[in-house]
Order: structure tokens, then sequence, then C-alpha cells
């Protein structure tokens, strides 16, 4: 597909192909000062998360004029229908569901419960604020919570997945973004103040820590026998997986939308006529399908992140949309995330409770979730650096199973608001 010119708006960049350089040397200087070149910027990273870069740089160009974020062919249809897809199909193919299951079911039961936490959360915040502050709750702000429901079981790909599906707007999404990562980074930074006194938490609550060590020594054995340098044509693999299913996904999509438009009753209320759920829906399920073949030892040469550049492109494209004149001060929406999170903590809080499971498993089925594979990881290596692989295995079911939660918690949240 050839990128065509932009037309003239009042912006000063309108070339298509000249805002797409423009983001991808956005993305490559966020991330290059975020490996810490400098003490500066080794301590301003600390403090700032790249993911905020990503989303409100782009925001910033499109603010002052340099960009028209609304127009053109960057976010749609290269970000959100193709680079979204294939960020979802990579991700998926590195779920190992056998492994995850030798964890222990423990750790699977916390890890579940963090998910309902924030289900149940997101149900209670809307409800509270409901009674005490109703405009924090009107309109449209049942999309926006339905997208932070994604990112907050499985992380960006779902979030972005959700936005596109009930069509959040963009600065609806933007004040949603905020509530994310000033929360999410909050709790992150909880959790690993909390890593470093793990061993006197489990003494006192009494904890079984036996299966940690077990899953340390088996780890370390998968990582020194999997390690490998990605060559051409493990990349190129990797690619033709990615698009190929992305382009059958589409061709499939449209066809699938029509049917059940005709066919079956209230199909556009559960955005069942809409090709681009069918999109994200088979994208999904190939990539969990795949993730049962040979093919999802890829991941050792780098495939998931293949698959988080997709997604971090973007989020920034997202972003060039955000004006940052109309983020108008909405103060509740956090104080609805902040609910949201204390019911999600309180019930991972009575589950770990329950089963007499170790802090580790309280902190990763929490980051597993809102973090997902890209912040989970940092968290369990908190733990011991061994462990960073059990982040990655469940916050890829995050990403797995996000999208179709969020999607019909999105459901019961609209008809909440009375929509």
């Amino acid at each position: 597909m050839a990128i065509e010119a932009a037309e003239p708006t009042a912006a000063l960049i309108q070339n298509d192909i000249v805002v797409f350089g423009l983001i991808a040397a956005t993305l490559g200087l966020i991330f290059w000062l975020s490996s810490g070149p400098t003490p500066f910027w080794k301590k301003f990273f600390s403090w700032v998360p790249a993911l905020l870069l990503c989303y409100f740089v782009p925001a910033v160009y499109n603010t002052v004029g340099l960009i028209d974020g609304t127009q053109g062919a960057v976010y749609n249809p290269i970000g959100s229908r193709v680079l979204l897809p294939v960020a979802l199909v990579l991700l998926t193919m590195t779920i190992d569901l056998k492994g995850v299951l030798k964890l222990g079911p423990r750790l699977l039961f916390v890890f579940c419960a963090g998910t309902f936490g924030i289900f149940l959360g997101a149900i209670v915040a809307f409800q509270v604020f409901e009674w005490i502050h109703p405009e924090v709750v009107a309109g449209d702000v049942w999309k926006g919570m339905a997208a932070l429901a994604g990112s907050w079981i499985g992380g960006g790909a779902n979030m972005v997945a959700i936005r596109e599906v009930y069509e959040v707007d963009a600065t609806l999404f933007g004040q949603f973004a905020v509530v994310d990562v000033a929360i999410a980074n909050t709790w992150m930074a909880t959790l690993l103040f909390l890593a470093g006194r793990a061993a006197t938490i489990d003494a006192r609550s009494g904890a079984d820590t036996r299966a940690i060590d077990e899953m340390k020594a088996r780890l370390e054995a998968y990582e020194a026998a999997n390690a490998r340098i990605p060559t051409l044509t493990d990349l190129m693999v990797i690619l033709g997986i990615g698009f190929g299913i992305v382009g059958a996904a589409h061709a499939l999509a449209s066809p699938l939308a029509a049917w059940f438009g005709a066919h079956v009753p209230h199909a556009s209320r559960f955005s069942l006529d809409s090709s681009f759920v069918w999109v994200v829906v088979g994208s999904t399920i190939a990539g969990l399908l795949l993730s049962f073949t040979p093919l999802r030892r890829l991941e050792n040469a780098g495939m998931a992140k293949i698959g988080s550049a997709c997604l971090y492109f973007l989020i920034a494209s997202i972003g060039m949309q955000m004006d940052f004149m109309e983020l108008a001060g909405r103060p509740w929406l956090l104080a609805l995330g902040v609910v949201w999170m204390l019911v999600h903590i309180l019930v991972l809080w009575g589950a770990a409770r329950m089963v007499r499971a170790p802090l580790f498993y309280f902190a990763i089925g929490s980051q597993g979730n809102i973090g997902a594979a890209a912040s989970a990881p940092v968290v369990a290596a908190a733990f011991h650096p061994t462990l960073a692989p059990v982040g990655v295995l469940l916050g890829t079911i995050g990403y797995a199973t996000g999208t179709v939660i969020a999607y019909w918690l999105g459901q019961v949240l609209r008809m909440m608001a009375g929509q």
C-alpha cells in the first residue's frame, strides 16, 4: 500500500512518510536515552517511564501544530490495522501454558484472583462514583475504563485493541493513559520496594516458599539450554508469520462481520458486526494456537521484542492524536483509578492469604496483569534474576486473555451507564 501525502492542513508537516519517519526517530531516541547513556538520563528515566514519553512526545508535536495526528495513514491503517494485530500475534505466540501449569496451582490461583480483582474493581469504582460524583462516570467514560481494563489485564496491546473496538475518543484515551501510567507505575514501585523485604514478610506470614526454589533451578537450566543470537532467517520468519496471519485475519474479518451483522440479533451491540473486532480475535486465536507448536521457540530469537516494537509504534501513533489543550483537568479520573486499584489489591491479598502464598506470588500475580510481559519480568527479577521468565509467562497469559475480558467488562459498564 502506497502512503499518500495527507490533505493540506494547518500542520507544518503534512506528508505521511515524513510523519512516519519523525515518529520512528522519536521512539528510537527515547529508547536510546532510556538505556542511560549518561548519568543524567539514567536518573531521569528512573523517575519518568519511557512509555509515558512514547505517548506524550508525539502529543506535543500535535499540540504545537508540527503534525496533525488525526489525518493521514500513519495511525489508520498502518498503526491500528496492521501493527496492532501483528503485536498480538507475536506476543501471544510466546505463551507456554504447559510451563505455567508446572509453576503450581497456587500461583495460577493468585494470578486469576488478580484478574478478577481488576474486573470487580472497575465495577465497584464505577458504582461508587455514580453515587458520590456522577459526573465522573458520565457519558463515554465507560469506554475509557474498558480500555484501561485492557491495559491492566495484559498490557498496552490490549488497551489499544479495546480502544479500537469501542472507538474511544483520543482525548479520553489520553486521560486514561495518564491514569494508567500514574497508578500502575506507583504500584510497581511499591512492589519493587516490598521485594527487598520478601524474606521477612514471608517469614511473618508463614508462607511456603519451596516451590520458588524449585522454579529457580528449573529456569536456570532452561535459559542455559535455549538462549541464542537471532539470525536473519529467524527475523524473516517472525515477520512472515506476524504479517501473514494479519493479512489472513483481514481477509476473513469483513465477511465474518457481514455475516454476523445480517444473521445475529443485536450483533452491533456487541460489536460483532465490526471487521476490526474479528481481526483482533483472529490474530489472538492464531497466536495462541501457534504457541502450542515448535514455532513458539522463536521467542528465543526475540519474537516478543519485535511484537513490542510494533506495539510502541502504535502507542506513539495514538499519542500523536492527542491535544494537550483539550486535556482539561479531570482529577476525579485519577481518584476513580485509585479506588479501582485498591479493590484489585484487596482481592489479591485475600487470595494470597487463603493459600499461604509467598509475597512473590502476590507481586507477580498483580504485575502479570497490570504490567504484563513489559514489566512483570522486572518485578519477578527483583525477587531473583532467574524468576524473570515467570513474569513473561504470566504476562503473556494476560496478553492472550485481556482483550476478551476487557471487552466483556466494557459491556457490563455500558449497561451500568444506561447505554
